[in-house]
């Protein structure tokens, strides 16, 4: 009787950075109330409201309020699990009579994070992994899933600026 080996199949996972719309919805509509109803914000007419898919916009009579409008926000945000590296909001512009503070939400590995990712994973994580960039995504992989631990372990210590999720495992 002959037994055949078939080689494992290699363990993979993909690093990501995805924001759930969902989420960043309720988080603004939270905010928004929230805006409404607080005695400090009371005749600023301080609002916060989507400006296309990607795009935050806070308005109010006074740039402080504007500045206030967006910490609530961003409180929301942690609330809801959603780093804060996956929204950017621009400084406070005089628009009319009132200031407005335009923010957006971040989303996809660009070119430039996937390489510095990828360099990382090669100089720094166990030897025997491969990291390849897929789209806005990257995808890797290692004969051991300990070595894939590793290399999670590795990322989360360092920061490229992003919010990388780690999804797929398998």
């Amino acid at each position: 009787m002959v037994v055949t080996l078939t080689p494992m199949a290699d363990s993979s996972f993909d690093v990501v950075s995805k924001v759930d719309r969902q989420e960043v919805d309720n988080a603004l509509n939270q905010a928004a109330k929230e805006l409404s109803q607080r005695y400090d914000f009371r005749g600023t007419n301080t609002g916060i409201e989507w400006s296309g898919e990607e795009t935050i916009v806070i308005t109010s009579d006074a740039e402080e309020r504007a500045q206030a409008g967006l910490e609530v926000f961003k409180e929301k945000l942690i609330r809801r699990d959603i780093s804060l590296k996956a929204f950017e909001a621009g400084d406070p512009q005089s628009s009319g009579k009132g200031f407005k503070i335009t923010g957006s939400i971040k989303q996809g590995i660009d070119t430039e994070k996937a390489k510095k990712i990828s360099k990382a994973i090669r100089d720094e994580g166990p030897k025997g992994v491969k990291a390849q960039v897929q789209g806005d995504e990257l995808r890797v992989s290692s004969k051991k899933r300990d070595d894939l631990q590793a290399v999670i372990s590795l990322l989360k210590s360092k920061d490229f600026e992003i919010a990388l999720q780690f999804v797929n495992y398998r």
